[in-house]
């Protein structure tokens, strides 16, 4: 059970193998000889990529309860209920970059014994899809099998640099936007429009002249601060570059609506002791920081 539910979590024989300490033609034979016990198919492979079929996904559920129960009976035996194995846990890049380093060293401060695996990623994903034990996901959640826990909320900000300003000036309303270059990550504000929200709580969908995007946050971190145009960044990502004045917030009178940060873990009961105790230390931890 353990051999096959790491390579689900990993998506292949062969990270598995070196997650384990094994070589691949082991891990193959083990998954092969479960298949041939239980009379069924759980993977299906070829040369390109491992996919995982309906069994198979009931199977490494179930297999998963078994073995968190295993660990739990272990660590009565010691006494001391030390959390120990490996806990995966998966976040958007500039959550898991900026926020999560600090809360991870704490996590092994008072867990020595327990190993974490962290996954950073964009996409919103049920955690049993994506074989980890918490995933950390902003804004809609969409269906899944999961449970979510609200954590904070991640406010977004609309900025450029003092030096982007002295060459073209400040947009003194929505409506000036689009005579500024906007650098965007991919995916946000599809069709050339960015939501802003008026002090007095009107909406306004602003046009933008959209002429670079990219896939991860840094690259237009580090655009903006060169004064390439303007954009929008989530505030946990430059909060120092706002408090020194690196970067300045535009229209005042509007802000661009942020995003909620929940926890997701799977919809199994009971709960791993492991993910209680790092789902209170997320609860504890992240809130203030985001504040």
């Amino acid at each position: 059970m353990r051999v096959y539910v790491r390579v689900v979590e990993r998506g292949s024989m062969s990270a598995a193998a070196r997650d384990l300490g094994m070589g691949q033609p082991a891990v193959s034979e083990r998954i092969d000889r479960l298949e041939q016990y239980l009379g069924s198919r759980l993977l299906l492979r070829n040369t390109r990529k491992l996919s995982v079929t309906d069994t198979g996904l009931a199977f490494y559920e179930r297999s998963k309860q078994v073995l968190d129960a295993a660990s739990d009976a272990l660590a009565v035996a010691n006494g001391d209920h030390p959390l120990r194995g490996t806990l995966r846990i998966a976040a958007p890049h500039g959550i898991g970059e900026v926020m999560l380093p600090s809360i991870l060293l704490r996590m092994r401060e008072r867990h020595p014994e327990l190993k974490i695996d962290l996954v950073l990623n964009d996409m919103i994903v049920d955690p049993v899809t994506e074989g980890v034990d918490i995933s950390l996901r902003l804004g809609d959640l969409g269906e899944g099998n999961f449970i979510a826990r609200k954590l904070g909320h991640v406010g977004r900000v609309l900025v450029a640099s003092p030096g982007y300003l002295e060459r073209r000036g400040a947009p003194a309303s929505p409506g000036e936007l689009i005579d500024h270059p906007f650098l965007r990550v991919s995916g946000l504000f599809n069709g050339a429009r960015l939501r802003l929200i008026s002090a007095d709580r009107q909406e306004e969908l602003a046009a933008i002249n959209i002429v670079l995007s990219t896939s991860h946050w840094r690259p237009l971190h580090g655009l903006l601060l060169d004064g390439a145009g303007i954009g929008v960044l989530q505030q946990p990502v430059c909060t120092e570059d706002l408090t020194s004045g690196k970067l300045i917030p535009l229209l005042p009178g509007f802000t661009v609506p942020g995003f909620d940060l929940h926890a997701l873990y799977p919809a199994t009961r009971p709960v791993a002791p492991r993910i209680r105790t790092i789902l209170s230390l997320l609860e504890e931890e992240l809130p203030a920081l985001l504040a």
